[in-house]
């Protein structure tokens, strides 16, 4: 029986797991995928908003600014990079300085500090390769960027390391509800907790459908990126933004937190969850990135990819106990800004609404720290022999784009929680995340896969289920 079992292995749910293990509590997170930040916290921006584009008094609004404020001290704590690189929201008309305007306005409103509208030759000495078409820009000296899959891993290897449980492969497909809550997953595995946190993103309405709950709908946005190799990754400074629409914030130009270059996404309504690129969608973020920069260096894409995004009908945050059910919980409907808000709602999700349900007393041996997941190439050349005298492994160089070493990957394979494909060591090491993708590293990393694992490389996959590398040898 746990006390609390989350339903959802993203950003929102990972830090709320964090959260929730720094109690005497019993607590769980069940992810339907083998792999955990699967969803949303996979492919998305990595921004962390200002605060100025939400609608004051909202759900957005309040936990965006606070979030914001949170992030640094988060990141730190779980050995995660993390750059207050400022944005720009950047108008091309007379119409938009306007809207830029407003945004200042409802910023300022929502409690963002350092708002500045900045035009002319301002503008172009923040950033020179700016469209020379461009005539001002809201500067948000708060924003920032970070890795949204490397904060959701780290948040729940943390967790797990103050004693929380994790289940992947667990994909909740009945709920009965008595003394407390039975979850059944699709595999015939059962767990029983006293409170319910529904954090399932893409999947939210499904999951409050089977308690009963009926109160919100859920819809998908697809959204479509190119990456450009970390040769461009100074082409621009901050995170530049057009003016905002009913779709959200638009195709972006930014910097990431690894050093690389991001384009996109698009915002193309879709049925299901499905993650293709498209030739059009495609096409519509370089065309919108050379409308926001000149000379864009699209000759250094490295990879395009696609998230899909949850929003509900609502159009704003869902945090509340479900009137349906005592002790279910929803948190739905978590769009942008949600990776920036997801520390604030972590915090109000444990002090205002577990805490009237369950009995909170601080662990006193809760550990915050985690050290970061890859770190051997940012070393000193006499700490990295430190560490290779110590450990061989560590002096192996497996990915040779990210300087990537064997000690770092094994490493993946047995800390919480523990990979098990390629993406999976992929996530946490950046091994096969550089100029060629993997076409170098790939075998290496499945080899030790395979070893650390005491398996045969016909059953290391890519990404789990039905993603095997191999098929059978030919000699």
């Amino acid at each position: 029986m746990f006390d609390v079992a989350v339903i959802g292995g993203g950003v929102v749910g990972g830090l709320l797991l964090r959260k929730l293990s720094s109690y005497n509590l019993k607590v769980c997170l069940l992810e339907k995928e083998n792999d955990v930040a699967m969803g949303q916290s996979k492919a998305n921006s990595g921004i962390v908003h200002a605060g100025f584009d939400a609608k004051p008094n909202s759900l957005k609004a309040k936990f965006n600014v606070l979030g914001n404020k949170m992030m640094k001290g988060v990141a730190e704590e779980l050995g995660v990079k993390y750059s207050n690189n400022g944005s720009l929201v950047v108008a091309f008309s007379e119409e938009e300085i306007e809207t830029l305007k407003d945004l200042k306005q409802r910023g300022e409103q929502n409690g963002v500090d350092g708002l500045e509208i900045v035009y002319g030759d301002d503008l172009f000495a923040l950033e020179p390769n700016l469209s020379k078409t461009a005539v001002a820009g809201l500067l948000a000296r708060t924003g920032g960027i970070i890795c949204p899959y490397e904060l959701t891993i780290s948040a729940i290897g943390n967790a797990m390391d103050n004693g929380a449980e994790l289940f992947t492969n667990f994909e909740v497909v009945k709920i009965e509800k008595g003394d407390c809550y039975t979850l059944y997953s699709s595999n015939g595995e059962q767990i029983s907790a006293k409170v319910v946190v529904n954090c399932a993103g893409a999947g939210s309405q499904k999951i409050a459908n089977l308690v009963g709950d009926y109160s919100f709908e859920i819809g998908l946005r697809r959204g479509e990126y190119i990456l450009l190799d970390k040769e461009s990754g100074n082409f621009v400074s901050r995170t530049l933004f057009f003016t905002p629409t009913k779709k959200g914030k638009g195709i972006l130009v930014s910097p990431t937190a690894d050093g690389n270059l991001l384009l996109g996404p698009t915002a193309d309504e879709v049925l299901e969850n499905v993650t293709d690129t498209t030739k059009d969608g495609l096409e519509s973020v370089m065309v919108k990135a050379k409308q926001m920069c000149d000379k864009v260096p699209l000759y250094n894409a490295i990879t395009s990819f696609s998230g899909v995004r949850a929003y509900s009908d609502k159009h704003d945050f869902i945090i509340e106990e479900s009137k349906q059910n005592k002790g279910f919980i929803l948190v739905a409907g978590i769009e942008s800004p949600g990776l920036t808000s997801a520390p604030a709602i972590a915090e109000y999700v444990v002090d205002e609404l577990i805490s009237k349900l369950l009995r909170l007393n601080k662990k006193e041996d809760f550990n915050p720290i985690r050290k970061p997941d890859y770190f051997f190439s940012r070393l000193s050349i006499e700490e990295k022999n430190e560490i290779i005298k110590a450990n061989p492994s560590y002096g192996r160089i497996i990915c040779r784009c990210e300087q990537i070493t064997e000690g770092e990957i094994i490493r993946a394979l047995t800390e919480n929680p523990k990979a098990s494909d390629l993406d999976g060591v992929k996530r946490r090491t950046r091994a096969g995340m550089g100029r060629c993708q993997g076409g170098f590293c790939q075998p290496y990393v499945a080899e030790i896969i395979a070893k650390v694992k005491g398996v045969s490389l016909g059953e290391i996959t890519k990404k789990g289920k039905n993603s095997t590398l191999l098929v059978g040898k030919t000699k």
